[in-house]
């Protein structure tokens, strides 16, 4: 998950070097969501590793 969201952040920043401006935008938006639903996973699995190990 963490990967696509570099991947999408990398795209986003090259399409914004080269003037593609909506792509960049579109790039970045899907990027920080996936990056926000990575967090959300990893807490969850970390509140569930605690959760199990007790």
């Amino acid at each position: 998950m963490l990967r696509w969201a570099i991947i999408f952040l990398v795209i986003a920043i090259v399409a914004a070097v080269l003037g593609f401006g909506g792509i960049a935008g579109a790039a970045s938006s899907i990027a920080v969501i996936l990056f926000w639903v990575f967090v959300a996973l990893f807490v969850i699995g970390l509140i569930m590793h605690l959760v199990k190990k007790a």
